[in-house]
């Protein structure tokens, strides 16, 4: 496996667990945690946790299947700064109710989405006729 790949999924498993402990702290002392809570958890669970082990496992297994190579290395490890860059940023934008802070995380974020769609796509496009 990638070592990038393996990045991801080791980042994945933090970010699940940094988001389970938001979300106990949350439960037993609901006051703790300043901002918005709720969207911090479920932005780290599903862009941090959930996602994260999508592109790690993604970028090793989908290139496997479709029998080619992944498209473009470098577009993955860009993609892994951004979203590992825009995870953060976004957080610290849900704990200081800060607009600004939400959306240049989320664009970093969504920037690393498409980086991930093109480089999945490239890669699993028949090189023949489509059967």
């Amino acid at each position: 496996m990638h070592k990038r790949n393996r990045w991801f999924v080791t980042a994945g498993l933090v970010y699940g667990l940094l988001g389970g402990a938001i979300a106990l702290v949350m439960l037993v002392r609901p006051g703790w945690i300043p901002g918005n809570v709720p969207r911090l958890h479920g932005h780290i669970m599903l862009l941090g946790f959930i996602l994260m082990e999508i592109y790690g496992i993604g970028l090793h297994v989908l290139p496997r299947f479709s029998g080619q190579s992944l498209y473009s290395e470098r577009m993955a490890d860009w993609q892994f700064w951004l979203a590992n860059l825009g995870l953060p940023v976004m957080a610290a934008g849900w704990l200081a109710t800060a607009d600004w802070l939400i959306v240049l995380g989320g664009s970093l974020q969504y920037a690393a989405i498409l980086l991930f769609g093109i480089n999945v796509a490239m890669t699993v496009k028949p090189k023949g006729p489509w059967r």
